[in-house]
């Protein structure tokens, strides 16, 4: 069975000059963002050696099994090693120091031998200390040393050792508040494409699914002329729907219009009237306005969701789209209405209710993206009124002469 064999420790000037070495490599691999179990794991041979110490392990608390995993252990011997890939937060003596937040001796090790069936470095381990790693106040790990003799290092080294523990807290930190980003981050990505499958497919296809009634009537009715009009819309649909799906796969996004936003806008305005068989007024005083793609891509779906649900669900005559300056310098405010049956709750089971308040949680959600506000309320005279605010960079900014006519 393996036994625990003493390490010598250096001179105190090599020890000095060591424990600098130790401390410039941790902050520096902080830095530079090292792989963070390497990290943990590269540190135990030198600190071992500074301590006279015949052995070490690191250890990481997991919030969630509340127990201390095993990282990284130089001289454990296998039944050992075993034994200690997972304990709980509170067992012996780490237990306490995870508990004290202070760093601990333990001379009774005899939890620890429990564990191993008796076979704890077998008579080679006389004394323990255990380290916490922390940071600020939260204990995220501990590192262990494993001592034959009952000689404790010297100031110099304890204190090299509670450096060390904060350091590896301060890495066990960042790396927490890297899995916390990595998770919103992952999240907000998979809300984006999901409203960019909503604002291209799902809009392409609503639009497919309005039309095809049409269709049949017109075939039954034996009205070729119709039965020629929607099949061409249906056509056009699914070969916009499938390049939408070929932009995103390719690029994960759909693209904006390259001539700009103000001609995407009036795209869509004449897309709207001759899908919605409904007058559409369109107003935009800033005809020259110009945002960045990433923008110009969000506000341009603000507008074909309000537009497509003014066509699903409205039952309006009349529609209108102002683009205008806003009230506040570099201001941008685009109203779209109708003057249909306006708000109406969404009754159970009502799936094409329920996809338009999802698409509205996708409209404001793309506001917030462009650091705007998004309002929806009734029209006055009836209908539903949805109003943009945001703030566009003042040189994109150049208003219409007065009284430009809409389109």
């Amino acid at each position: 069975m393996p036994v625990l064999r003493p390490s010598s420790a250096p001179p105190a000037a090599a020890a000095h000059a060591v424990t600098s070495d130790i401390l410039a490599e941790l902050t520096a691999g902080l830095a530079a963002g090292d792989d963070l179990r390497e990290m943990l794991v590269r540190f135990l041979s030198p600190v071992t050696h500074i301590a006279g110490a015949s052995g070490g392990a690191v250890r990481i608390l997991d919030p969630h099994d509340k127990r201390m995993h095993l990282v990284g252990e130089i001289g454990l011997p296998q039944p050992v090693l075993e034994a200690e890939r997972a304990v709980e937060e509170g067992c012996g003596a780490c237990g306490e120091a995870l508990a004290g937040k202070q760093p601990l001796w333990a001379e009774d090790l005899s939890a620890c031998a429990r564990r191993s069936e008796g076979r704890y470095f077998g008579s080679g381990c006389r004394r323990l200390l255990a380290v916490p790693l922390q940071h600020r106040g939260r204990v995220l790990g501990l590192f262990n040393l494993f001592f034959e003799s009952g000689r404790e290092p010297g100031a110099d080294v304890m204190a090299l050792l509670k450096t060390i523990g904060e350091l590896l807290g301060l890495a066990l930190d960042n790396a927490r508040l890297e899995r916390d980003n990595l998770r919103a981050t992952v999240a907000s990505e998979r809300q984006a494409m999901a409203a960019e499958v909503h604002d291209s497919l799902g809009q392409s296809l609503a639009f497919v699914k309005m039309r095809l009634p049409l269709l049949q009537d017109a075939i039954t009715q034996c009205d070729r002329a119709s039965a020629e009009r929607y099949f061409e819309d249906v056509r056009a649909a699914v070969g916009q729907a499938h390049a939408s799906l070929r932009s995103m796969l390719t690029h994960l996004r759909t693209p904006i219009d390259p001539l700009g936003l103000a001609h995407a806008l009036e795209a869509g305005a004449e897309a709207f009237r001759r899908s919605a068989g409904m007058p559409l007024a369109f107003v935009n005083e800033l005809p020259s306005l110009r945002l960045p793609p990433e923008q110009e891509a969000q506000v341009f779906h603000i507008v074909q969701e309000a537009l497509t649900n003014i066509a699903r669900h409205a039952r309006a005559d009349h529609a209108w789209v102002h683009v205008a300056p806003g009230e506040q310098p570099g201001g941008v405010r685009i109203v779209v209405q109708d003057d249909g049956a306006g708000l109406l709750p969404v009754p159970a089971g009502d799936a094409g209710a329920a996809g338009s308040h999802y698409g509205m949680a996708i409209m404001l959600e793309r506001a917030r993206r462009l650091g705007g506000t998004l309002s929806v309320g009734p029209r006055r005279g009836g209908g539903t009124c949805v109003r943009l605010d945001f703030t566009a960079p003042e040189a994109s900014l150049q208003q219409a002469p007065a009284g430009a006519e809409a389109s």
